[in-house]
Parts: C-alpha cells; sequence; structure tokens
C-alpha cells in the first residue's frame, strides 16, 4: 500500500492549487480526480460560459455593427463550432493544470477515491487501489441542483447544457435568474434565440443589491428577454415539439414554452459516495462542516471550496486550498478570507465585494453611500452597454470602505483594486487619492467616491 503525507480528493482550482502548494513544500502528495482536471471551472463553469459568451459578444458586435455602418455579411452563429471552440479552450487549460502538477512532483491517479478510514482511501478506476496518508485533504466541488418539480428532468442543468448542441435553439426558458442563469439568458440572447427568465425571488439576482437586479431586469428586456420575477414553477411537461414551464406569477398561473428549458436554480455541495460505511463526518445541512482552519470532525481530515465553504466560488476554494497548506505548516495565511469578489459575465458585467447598503443596515452598521450613474462616461457612451453605475458603500464613522457594486463594461477586471482597498481597511479619502486614467471605465470611481466623501462631510 503507497503511503503519501497528503492525499488530495478532487482536481478542481481548490484540489489543484492545495497540492501544488503541498508538494512545493516538500510533502509527498498524490491527486485523486476520476473526470477532468479543473473541476467545475474549467469543464462545467467559469471558463466554459465565458468562452461561449465572447463567442456570443463576437457575434453580437458583428450583428450590431450596421448601426454604425459596418456589415457583416452571411454572418451567422454557427453553434457546433462554438461549443468546439469551447472544448479546445477548456481542453487546453486542463492540460496546463496536469503539467503544473507533473511539475510540483505530485502524483496524479485516475479514479474515483473513497474514504475507508481517517488515513485511508480505496480508490476504483484506472489507479485502483488503497492508499494511506497522514492527512487527507477533500476540495469535491457541488453539482448542480434539481429540485423535486413534476417534470423537471426534461430540463437541461448548466452541465447537460455545456455538453453542447448541433444547433441554436429557436427559444430557451430558463429556470433561475442568479448568476448562472444571467450568463446564459445574455449568451442566447446575443444569439437571436427568444429567452424567458423565471425568478421565484422579488428581483434577478437577489442575494446582490436591490438595484443590481432591477436594471439588469430593465437591460434584458430591452435586449427582447422576457423576465418574470416572483415567479414559483409548479410543473414541466412536454408540449408537441417544445417544453412548457408552468408557474405562478403574482397568483395568476402563466405558461412559458420552449425548444430546451435550463434548470439553474444553484449548485449543492457533491459528497455523494465519499465515506465508506461506517465512517462519516459532521455536516452542516448539506456541506461538510469545518473549522477555521479546515479541519473536519474527522482528525487529519479536511475539507475546502464549495464542499464545505459558505461560498461556491472558484477564487475562493483557490484561496483556501493554499490557506490549508500554510496552516498546515504553522503559518498563518496572508490572504484576507472575509474580502471576497464576485463577478457576473452579462452586458455590462457586474461585480462586487463587501457589503450592501442593505446588509451593513440589517447588522446595524451605519453607512453612507456614494453613487454615479455614467451617463457622461466616455468610455461607456462608446461601447453603449445600457445602463451602468458604480456605487461606494462606507462606514458612516470611520470611513473605512465596506463595499462596492459595479455594473459597467471591464466590471470584473475593476473589483480586484477595490478588493485590495477592503482588504487594507482604507478609508473612502484614501482610496479617492489615487488618479484614475481618462477616458476609461475606472474613472467613474472617482466620481461615486467624490459623491461618497461629500455625504460622509
Amino acid at each position: 500500500m503507497e503511503a503519501f503525507d497528503i492525499l488530495v480528493i478532487g482536481g478542481g482550482p481548490g484540489g489543484y492549487s492545495l497540492a501544488i502548494a503541498a508538494a512545493r513544500k516538500g510533502l509527498k502528495t498524490a491527486l485523486f480526480e476520476k473526470e477532468h482536471l479543473g473541476g467545475t471551472c474549467l469543464n462545467r463553469g467559469c471558463v466554459p460560459t465565458k468562452t461561449l459568451l465572447h463567442a456570443s459578444e463576437v457575434y453580437r458586435s458583428a450583428a450590431d455593427g450596421a448601426a454604425i455602418g459596418i456589415h457583416a455579411e452571411g454572418l451567422r452563429a454557427d453553434i457546433p463550432e462554438i461549443f468546439a471552440y469551447k472544448e479546445r479552450i477548456s481542453r487546453q487549460l486542463c492540460g496546463g493544470v496536469e503539467s503544473l502538477l507533473k511539475g510540483a512532483g505530485v502524483t496524479l491517479l485516475r479514479g474515483r477515491a473513497v474514504i475507508t478510514a481517517p488515513g485511508s482511501v480505496r480508490v476504483t478506476g484506472e489507479d485502483g487501489g488503497d492508499y494511506e496518508a497522514r492527512r487527507i485533504l477533500i476540495a469535491t466541488g457541488s453539482v448542480p441542483v434539481r429540485p423535486p418539480i413534476p417534470g423537471l428532468e426534461l430540463a437541461m442543468t448548466s452541465d447537460e447544457l455545456l455538453e453542447g448542441t448541433d444547433h441554436l435553439y429557436r427559444s430557451i426558458v430558463i429556470i433561475g435568474g442568479g448568476v448562472i442563469g444571467i450568463e446564459f439568458a445574455t449568451f442566447y440572447a446575443d444569439l437571436g434565440c427568444e429567452v424567458t427568465v423565471i425568478e421565484g425571488m422579488d428581483r434577478l439576482l437577489p442575494n446582490m443589491d436591490k438595484e443590481l437586479g432591477q436594471s439588469l431586469a430593465l437591460i434584458l428586456k430591452k435586449q427582447g428577454v422576457k423576465v418574470f420575477t416572483n415567479a414559483m414553477v409548479q410543473s414541466v411537461e412536454k408540449t408537441g415539439e417544445d417544453i412548457a414551464v408552468n408557474f405562478t406569477c403574482k397568483e395568476k398561473s402563466e405558461t412559458v414554452s420552449g425548444e430546451a428549458v435550463l434548470c439553474a436554480i444553484g449548485r449543492r455541495p457533491y459528497c455523494d459516495g465519499l465515506f465508506a460505511d461506517g465512517i462519516s463526518v459532521e455536516m452542516n445541512r448539506r456541506s461538510i462542516a469545518v473549522n477555521e482552519r479546515y479541519e473536519t470532525s474527522i482528525p487529519h481530515i479536511y475539507a475546502i471550496g464549495d464542499v464545505s465553504a459558505k461560498i461556491q466560488l472558484a477564487h475562493v476554494a483557490t484561496a483556501q486550498g493554499i490557506a490549508c497548506v500554510d496552516l498546515l505548516y504553522g503559518r498563518e495565511n496572508h490572504t484576507s478570507m472575509s474580502v471576497v469578489p464576485s463577478c457576473i459575465y452579462c452586458r455590462p458585467e457586474i461585480a462586487v465585494v463587501g457589503l450592501t447598503e442593505a446588509e451593513a443596515k440589517e447588522a446595524g452598521i451605519p453607512v453612507k453611500v456614494g453613487k454615479h450613474v455614467m451617463f457622461d462616461n466616455a468610455k461607456t457612451l462608446i461601447a453603449d452597454p445600457g445602463r451602468c453605475f458604480m456605487k461606494f458603500v462606507a462606514h458612516a464613522e470611520t470611513r473605512e470602505l465596506l463595499g462596492a457594486q459595479l455594473m459597467c463594461e471591464h466590471a470584473s477586471d475593476m473589483i480586484g483594486g477595490v478588493s485590495q482597498a477592503l482588504a487594507n481597511h482604507m478609508t473612502a479619502d484614501q482610496f479617492l487619492l489615487a488618479i484614475r486614467p481618462h477616458p476609461s471605465f475606472e474613472e467613474a470611481m472617482t466620481a461615486a467616491l467624490e459623491d461618497l466623501a461629500q455625504k460622509l462631510g
């Protein structure tokens, strides 16, 4: 039986980052993966969806070019080629991960891993066998949720949709107005598909600042997307060539049909079959419960990423993986786990970090909010993505920045600088000291911060 210092179960961002960090510190490390390296992020989530969105933006930009005198003759959306492009990008990045693991000296083992006892793992598959380690690190990620709604088996999950199709759907109904649903709505709307979004809460992106969801709904409607909020799906059924989604909205029964239906209402931690009979860890509902050092209830077994984290994001899993290795070495990690940026790749992009005004008030924190609507921003006028704005939230007494919400072009590229300001406890005045280039989207930050400083007095 081969023995290691660390066995990592799961080859997503958290798992492979942890394995590489551990191996570089001289620990004999093995990583188990039953499918493709890269996990959800590289194969069924972040990267594939952004690749599709890039392709659809290129198509939309060419199609819209006639408005300013640019013509694209014979333009059409080649769906098989778009999905083949997505697959090429994923395979290239997954190959890069394998090279990094090999370069760091990590042993890659293919197969399904089951924890049989503390320090023991049994693998079935290509590299089947029994393995031992001083520590086991769980990074098995998450899978899409499919609730028990009658007929919902007719709907695809995001995993299934990303496998590709041989043609562009005439119409698609998307159940869920969160991050996943909105990004797919943007993709299909770009390509001219008839899109309907059904969200059970009172607005799109219900876990974010209220104004973001409201503004996004207006923009999507202008793009021809039908949006229903406060809408609860009752059933899904086949009707001829289409699939019908029956729901109630404002106490009224409604039905919309589409050639395809996507169920995009979230993901759950994936730990199915992870533990053999007779061994289990304490759970926090569906998540594996861990303490601040990522330790489970079983000594020397740890869990990071979607399977245990409150926030299911690839960069959170990566940060936790590296932090976990640092803690094993008795070193406090330098990354601030309390400042987590989040991005949505719709058009315009949305990026947020820290507290919203509503969250701060709910927590009893006195705040002031500075805002700038980007009607006068030159780059925004040129791109014409729709209503764009930036908001900053600061403590009303200490003036420390507590949060930011950006809805504009390249928001995902700017939120990192804002996150750095929050992680270093900068005040609005300190963040305002920087000169921002003109013309740029970023210069709107100065205007929003000036509004905030004025309100702080």
